[in-house]
C-alpha cells in the first residue's frame, strides 16, 4: 500500500468520533447561533423571522443586561479569581507542613463540599445565610449584629457559597504543583536568608506559574456558567441584585419565552468566556 493511501486511512479510526462531534456539538451550536439572530419565542409564535443584530442591540441597550454583566464580573472575581484561587493555594501550602491527621481531616472536609451535588450545596448555604440560619445564630451567640444576608448582600452570599463549594479543585491543583517543586531549591533559599513570604513570592509562585494560569482559567470558565447555585439560593434576587448572566439568560429565554433574545445573551456569555481564556493563555506564555 502506498504512503499516500496509508496517510488517508490513518484518520479512519477518528471518523466516528468526528461525526458524533459534528452531530451533537457543532450542530446544536450552529443552530443556537442561528436562533440568536431571529425573534424566536417559545409560545405564541408559529415561526421565527430573521432579525439580524436586533437581539444584540437590545442586549446592550438593556439596563438589566448591563447589570447582569457587572454582577457576573463581581461574582467571578470574588469567588473564582480571589476566593477559590487564593484559598486553594493557602490550603495546599498548609497541608504540606501539617500533620497527617490534619491533612486527612482538611482534605475530607474540603473535598466533601466539592463532590456534593450543586443543588444540595445551594440549600446548605441557603440555610446558613437565611435570616433564621446558622450564621445569624452564631452572631447572636457572640452578641454581634445579624441581618438577612440573602437580602442585604446577595451577590456576596452566593460568591461565598461558590468559594465553599469549589475550593477543593484549586487545592488539588496546587497540591500537585507544590509537590513537584524540588525541596533543595526552597532549602537553598532558606539558607540564603529568605523569609517565608519572600520564598513564596520569589521561588514558589514563579515555579507554579503555569499551574496558577491553568487553575485561574478553569475556575473562571466554570464560575461564569454557575446557575443552579444562584437560582436555588436567591433566584437572582432580591430584584435583580444577584442576577448573573446565566440567570438573566434563563429568565429571558424560558420564563419570558424570548428564546431568540436569551440565546443571543448566551452567545455573549460565550464571548466573555473566550476573552478570559485568551487573556489567561497569553499570560501563561509570558516568561517569568
Amino acid at each position: 500500500m502506498s504512503a499516500s493511501r496509508t496517510g488517508r486511512w490513518r484518520w479512519a479510526p477518528l471518523a466516528p468520533a468526528t461525526v458524533l462531534l459534528l452531530l451533537f456539538l457543532a450542530g446544536p451550536i450552529g443552530y443556537c447561533v442561528w436562533i440568536a439572530f431571529t425573534n424566536a419565542q417559545l409560545t405564541g409564535q408559529s415561526g421565527a423571522d430573521f432579525v439580524g443584530l436586533a437581539n444584540f442591540r437590545r442586549a446592550f441597550a438593556d439596563e438589566n443586561f448591563r447589570n447582569a454583566v457587572w454582577l457576573t464580573l463581581v461574582f467571578t472575581f470574588v469567588s473564582a479569581i480571589v476566593g477559590q484561587n487564593t484559598l486553594g493555594l493557602a490550603l495546599a501550602g498548609l497541608m504540606r507542613v501539617a500533620s497527617r491527621p490534619v491533612r486527612t481531616l482538611t482534605g475530607v472536609l474540603v473535598i466533601t463540599a466539592w463532590v456534593l451535588p450543586e443543588i444540595v450545596a445551594a440549600f446548605l448555604l441557603y440555610t446558613f445565610f437565611r435570616r433564621e440560619g446558622t450564621l445569624n445564630a452564631i452572631l447572636d451567640w457572640l452578641h454581634l449584629p445579624s441581618q438577612n444576608w440573602l437580602f442585604t448582600l446577595p451577590i456576596l452570599a452566593v460568591s461565598f457559597a461558590n468559594v465553599w463549594r469549589g475550593t477543593a479543585f484549586s487545592m488539588l491543583i496546587y497540591s500537585a504543583a507544590l509537590a513537584e517543586i524540588p525541596r533543595d531549591i526552597t532549602e537553598a533559599a532558606e539558607v540564603d536568608g529568605a523569609s517565608g513570604p519572600r520564598r513564596v513570592w520569589h521561588v514558589t509562585l514563579p515555579m507554579i506559574r503555569r499551574s496558577i494560569g491553568t487553575n485561574l482559567m478553569l475556575n473562571t470558565l466554570s464560575t461564569l456558567s454557575v446557575f443552579g447555585l444562584i437560582w436555588a439560593m436567591t433566584r437572582g434576587g432580591p430584584g435583580n441584585r444577584s442576577q448573573t448572566l446565566p440567570v438573566f439568560m434563563y429568565d429571558q429565554a424560558f420564563l419570558k419565552s424570548l428564546i431568540g433574545y436569551g440565546t443571543a445573551v448566551a452567545l455573549l456569555l460565550l464571548l466573555v468566556g473566550s476573552l478570559f481564556s485568551v487573556v489567561y493563555l497569553r499570560l501563561m506564555k509570558v516568561e517569568v
